[in-house]
This record gives structure tokens, C-alpha cells and sequence, in this order.
């Protein structure tokens, strides 16, 4: 397998991430966070460009809504900033990615889709008789558990933080986006006495 090198700087390339941004407003610029973050767009990309060559961008928290149609089902939207690291991370490693796709995988590739993937079960109706129709239980719940590998990562990481932030190493800006964005992360699966209890467990304490 070819191993690939230095794809990072290439994914906050401030070239990489304005076409992200273009094609993660396509159709959506009448939105009132799209438009808001177009207002200041060089401003804003910048940002992005800093907090990604400093390791520091940490993903906002997603707006979670119900569908109903085909049926009910929970929705979580990410922040529209967070959608352009989307498209710019997708822009470096797609092309990587893409030749090694079977050839009938057919959802969020360019020139597939839906009526590919009709085309292809029609062919394979008239090629055979009997099929096999499956699905996997519970790939978007609405309530799920948290791996507690996550947990354990995060209270590894919450600990260090807050013995930077003691010692003035971090400010408590800094680590309020980290925290928040793990809790963005958690609340997806019925977790919120483990929250609670975790932020018992550990107080943060004052700086020294």
C-alpha cells in the first residue's frame, strides 16, 4: 500500500480550505450562519487556517433535530465552519480514498448516487433469482452508549488540561472549547448522569 506524507499543511492551505468553504455554502447561502460567516469570510478562514496549523480547532457543538420522513429519525448538523474542515479534509484524502471504493458503493461519491445504485439492483434482479435484504439495526439511534475508550481518552485529557490551566499553561477559554466540544460529542448517546458525575469527580480548581 503507498504510503502518503505531509497531507496536513495541505488541508489547511488557505487555497484548500476557500474552496471548502464554496462548496460547503453551495445551495445554503440564504442560511443566517452561512451568511454570517460570509460576511467576514477572510477573517473567518483565517482562523480556521491558525487553529488547524496549531492543533488547536476543536469541532462546535452539532444541532440536533428530528426528520420524519421516510421515517422519524435524529439529525445532528454540524456548525457551518466545522462543515469547511469537512470539505477540506475530504479534498486531500478523497482522491486517496476513492480508486479503492468497490465499484458498487454508491452513497456520497461523485457520479453515483441513488439512481446508480437503482440501475445496478435492477441489473442484478434479471441476473438473479433471490436476494438477500438487510440492514443494519440501530447505525443512527436516537439514544446510544458512549465506548467508554472515549471516556477514558477524554479524563486523560480533562486531567492534563486542568493541571495546565492550574498552572497557567492554558487559559480557561482554551479549555472550555475542549470540554465543550467532548460534551458536543457525548450527548449524542444517553449520557448525562456520566457527565455529571465526571464533572463532580474532577473540579477544576483555581489557577495558582
Amino acid at each position: 500500500m503507498k504510503t502518503y506524507k505531509n497531507l496536513y499543511p495541505q488541508i489547511y492551505s488557505f487555497e484548500n480550505l476557500y474552496t471548502a468553504y464554496r462548496k460547503a455554502r453551495r445551495g445554503k447561502r440564504s442560511r443566517v450562519a452561512v451568511a454570517a460567516f460570509e460576511f467576514d469570510m477572510e477573517r473567518n478562514l483565517l482562523g480556521l487556517q491558525r487553529e488547524l496549523r496549531d492543533q488547536s480547532y476543536r469541532p462546535g457543538a452539532y444541532h440536533n433535530f428530528i426528520i420524519r420522513e421516510p421515517k422519524r429519525r435524529l439529525v445532528s448538523a454540524a456548525p457551518f465552519r466545522d462543515r469547511v474542515v469537512h470539505h477540506a479534509l475530504c479534498q486531500v484524502i478523497e482522491p486517496i480514498w476513492e480508486p479503492r471504493f468497490i465499484h458498487t458503493s454508491f452513497a456520497c461519491r461523485v457520479g453515483k448516487g441513488t439512481h446508480k445504485a437503482l440501475d445496478q439492483c435492477h441489473a442484478w434482479a434479471r441476473q438473479y433469482r433471490y436476494a438477500f435484504h438487510g440492514d443494519v439495526v440501530k447505525y443512527f439511534p436516537s439514544h446510544r452508549r458512549l465506548r467508554r475508550s472515549s471516556v477514558r481518552r477524554f479524563v486523560r485529557r480533562f486531567r492534563r488540561q486542568r493541571e495546565a490551566y492550574r498552572h497557567s499553561e492554558i487559559t480557561l477559554e482554551e479549555m472550555t472549547i475542549s470540554v465543550q466540544s467532548w460534551i458536543a460529542h457525548a450527548a449524542h448517546g444517553d449520557t448525562w448522569r456520566l457527565r455529571t458525575r465526571l464533572f463532580a469527580d474532577y473540579p477544576i480548581g483555581a489557577p495558582q
